[in-house]
């Protein structure tokens, strides 16, 4: 039997944000004013310390553009990969905060396949 340990995992969301960079703001913004009602403050160096759940934190997620209003959110440590359990949490976060309308997650690598080959990229 074929176990999924040691993969890589990402969520693709979908949302109506117009560049990477209005989907960033809204994956940290629910996170970030959690963080000052319960601290007080923030600074920019807390986003390593925001942990959305266990073993991932804020500062760790890249969101990256697929397309129209389709993004990729994934860890930006090599060193701690999102696995399935922790995607998963990731994704229920995000749901109680209802930045996005849509949010599944999946093997980054058949992500990134699927995306390639809309474009006609190798990977």
């Amino acid at each position: 039997m074929k176990t999924n340990s040691g993969r890589e995992y990402c969520l693709i969301v979908e949302g109506a944000y117009l560049s990477q960079s209005e989907a960033e703001h809204a994956l940290r913004d629910p996170f970030i004013e959690e963080w000052v009602e319960e601290t007080g403050r923030f600074r920019i160096h807390n986003l390593n310390e925001m942990e959305i759940v266990p073993g991932v934190v804020l500062g760790a997620l890249g969101i990256e553009m697929l397309d129209e209003e389709l993004f990729e959110i994934a860890s930006t440590d090599p060193e701690r990969p999102l696995t399935e359990h922790k995607a998963r949490g990731v994704a229920e976060a995000l749901r109680r905060h209802d930045m996005f309308d849509e949010i599944t997650v999946e093997p980054r690598n058949v992500a990134h396949d699927a995306d390639a080959q809309e474009t006609g990229e190798q990977t």
